[in-house]
């Protein structure tokens, strides 16, 4: 393994549950988190200890989307519906009721919002108008993620019922299906350059697919335990794992070697699940959220 060099700057408190999620805002040192509790803080990594609640609500958040056309964010309110909530002025824009099913992903396409659900339904959504435009359920497990291919031309969904589906952008017509893994798919992203796709999830499998064909390129088992998500550096250069094995590992996007583990043990990690990653331009700093309520912010020394 590289001898690669992790240091943690600080960490973000004041979570009282699990956090789920981990979302970009508008500037490279600006982030939000949701978490168990309802909660969705603000976070500026160069104040890490001015956490700042945008909004409390009365139930856990799995999904949180930073929507760049409006520069809002678009929250998963789980057996409710979404909530689009202007984080300047911490005021609701406008929610929209679209069922009973925990919400597992959000993402969008331009202004249409792409949801993925408990029950096993894609919610296709207009932003502008707020609208429900077209809602489908190809299985009754559930759709836990949303990666969209970098040309936004489509876009592919993770389900429980173990299988990848991949949709075209315009029509949301299915172009592909595959028998991806063990278990339930928990992660999917395309690489920055869209070659490829890394798929991960319960049975600890990272698996990378070519994006032509979606032939399976590469099958590793990575962790110990179920994959939470993966994240890409913002070149494409490496990219992150974090499982509920409690670690964070690093991997060269070319390769797909191993170059290093972040754990408990070795750099303080965190002691329970790392639920979420997200790697920002900011210092190249990777940020992890973990079921032990806390937020580590990683600099990574790639050099």
């Amino acid at each position: 393994m590289s001898r690669l060099i992790v240091t943690k700057p600080c960490v973000l408190t004041g979570h009282r549950d699990c956090v789920y999620v981990l979302e970009s805002g508008s500037i490279p040192n600006l982030l939000f988190s949701g978490a168990g509790d309802g909660m969705i803080v603000k976070w500026d990594i160069n104040f890490p200890d001015q956490g700042e609640l945008i909004a409390k609500l009365p139930n856990s958040v799995y999904a949180l989307h930073y929507h760049k056309l409006s520069n809002s964010i678009i929250v998963g309110h789980n057996y409710d519906g979404i909530h689009i909530l202007d984080w300047e002025s911490k005021a609701e824009i406008k929610s929209l009721h679209i069922g009973k099913a925990a919400i597992f992903d959000i993402q969008s396409i331009g202004n249409t919002i792409i949801v993925a659900l408990g029950n096993g339904e894609i919610v296709l959504i207009n932003f502008e108008s707020n609208t429900i435009i077209n809602r489908y359920q190809p299985t009754e497990k559930s759709a836990r993620t949303i990666a969209i291919h970098p040309s936004q031309e489509e876009y592919a969904i993770g389900f429980s019922d173990h299988y990848i589906r991949v949709y075209e952008a315009n029509t949301h017509q299915l172009k592909k299906e595959i028998k991806a893994h063990a278990n339930s798919v928990f992660t999917l992203k395309y690489s920055p350059n869209g070659s490829k796709l890394f798929s991960s999830g319960r049975d600890a499998h990272l698996k990378i697919w070519g994006s032509t064909n979606y032939d399976l390129i590469d099958d590793i088992v990575a962790h110990m335990y179920a994959i939470n998500h993966i994240v890409f550096n913002p070149t494409g250069t490496h990219f992150a794992t974090c499982s509920m094995d409690k670690s964070i590992k690093i991997w060269d996007a070319t390769t797909h070697k191993l170059l290093k583990v972040i754990d408990k043990s070795r750099h303080a990690g965190h002691g329970t699940s790392v639920n979420k990653l997200l790697w920002t331009s900011f210092n190249n700093y990777l940020v992890s959220a973990s079921d032990d309520r806390s937020i580590s912010v990683w600099d990574i020394n790639l050099s």
